[in-house]
């Protein structure tokens, strides 16, 4: 399962970075500045939620062997993670490059999801070294 997660994050970051990529050159003049916005935004918030998605995925195998309190939490803040970077970029990225505007109320189920990753880490942190 583990290799799953740390696929996930690279590939996470890989869209991130294509999307940031195409929106800074290959859209400029095609869409509009909002949508460009949406994208960069899309990018850099799917970018910083795929590195914490690698970094909590290999704490977590560093940890197996000791498997403590903390990792219960570990699918939450994993699924957490992905879930808003699908949710939450992917759904910027649909709405700048097809002006699909009602999309965005979709957007801030993503950031829930980024939000109950990042509680459930809080969590975990109180709990790891028990």
């Amino acid at each position: 399962m583990a290799r799953f997660w740390i696929f996930a994050a690279a590939l996470n970051a890989f869209v991130a970075v294509s999307m940031g990529a195409f929106a800074a050159h290959g859209l400029d003049g095609w869409v509009s500045a909002d949508a460009l916005g949406w994208i960069q935004t899309g990018a850099r918030y799917g970018l910083v939620h795929a590195v914490a998605l690698l970094a909590v995925s290999l704490f977590a195998i560093s940890r197996q062997d000791t498997a403590g309190p903390g990792l219960r939490y570990l699918p939450f803040i994993q699924s957490g993670l992905l879930f808003g970077c699908i949710v939450f970029s992917g759904t910027l990225y649909i709405m700048a490059l097809t002006d699909l505007r009602f999309l965005g109320a979709v957007v801030p189920l993503g950031g829930m999801a980024f939000l109950v990753a990042w509680f459930a880490l809080m969590l975990a942190g109180l709990r790891w070294g028990r």
